[in-house]
């Protein structure tokens, strides 16, 4: 049997975190799974915490703290994990960013702007820009940077996840680039779509009402080892949300959205034409 690796506490402060969850589950004489039982989690969840790839949850930390006898330890030292993680990233969105690496499917929907995992370089400049036009530009690459580190979700080839997008039309024709801009923009979704990464689709402008009118952009998370979870967000905040009644609520609802917007294959020929209109000159600001 090989050796098991040792985590270095002193890399940082979830690796700290992580080899202090194993020391204590251990000295308690307790597997992964008999640390995890009784609460919503899995196995492979709690060794990722251990082997700080992953972020402790504050209800299973409170879980952890009473199976082990820790008086609230790892509940207390939560926040500070957070803050070690955080590099260019909203607070409101933190939990959700690190979630998505692990998710097993992930339904997003997107009304106003390209999802942060699919836009390109300069799409993601000119956001920023656009919200924050003093922004000093150190700040604004440590953005831009650590949403294109998002696109690693699409990376490798043997990743099981499923991430399905559903776009509203308009903003195929909304120009927030040059025309060459844009169609590079397009063409990244389509170039995912046809090597079946993604799985896009196209709300048309004049389909009727739709069940997430009155929403901003919404992401649906399910994962093997962990609850399902929703995020919503608009200008300046984002919540998430876990109660499974509203989750499964959202799930319905997108699978409405899902039967109202074009079929993939559709989307993907709508997608790719207009970008060859940008390319053409057919489209302009």
């Amino acid at each position: 049997m090989a050796a098991r690796k040792d985590i270095d506490g002193s890399a940082s402060v979830p690796a700290f975190y992580g080899k202090e969850l194993r020391w204590r589950r251990e000295a308690a004489g307790l597997s992964l799974q008999q640390a995890v039982d009784g609460s919503f989690y899995g196995v492979s969840y709690l060794s990722e915490i251990e082997r700080a790839q992953r972020r402790m949850p504050v209800d299973l930390a409170r879980h952890v703290d009473q199976v082990l006898g820790t008086d609230g330890f790892f509940e207390r030292r939560c926040e500070d994990v957070r803050k070690a993680r955080s590099v260019g990233q909203a607070k409101y969105a933190e939990r959700v960013l690190e979630a998505e690496s692990f998710a097993e499917t992930i339904d997003e929907w997107c009304p106003t702007v390209f999802p942060g995992v699919l836009q390109t370089e300069p799409y993601t400049r000119a956001l920023f820009r656009a919200e924050r036009p003093l922004e000093p530009q150190a700040e604004t690459d440590a953005k831009v940077n650590a949403r294109l580190e998002r696109a690693r979700l699409f990376g490798d080839d043997q990743r099981a996840s499923e991430y399905w997008v559903i776009l509203h039309e308009s903003l195929l024709t909304l120009p927030v680039l040059p025309p060459a801009g844009m169609a590079e923009q397009l063409n990244r979704v389509a170039v995912l779509g046809r090597r079946r990464r993604i799985v896009p689709q196209i709300l048309p402008w004049n389909g009727g009402a739709h069940p997430f009118m009155a929403a901003g952009t919404v992401l649906i998370l399910t994962f093997g080892d962990a609850p399902p979870l929703v995020y919503t967000e608009s200008l300046h905040s984002g919540v998430t949300v876990d109660d499974p009644a509203i989750v499964k609520r959202y799930q319905r609802s997108y699978d409405l959205l899902r039967a109202a917007a074009l079929p993939p294959e559709a989307s993907l020929a709508l997608i790719e034409a207009t970008a060859e209109d940008y390319r053409n000159g057919k489209q302009t600001r």
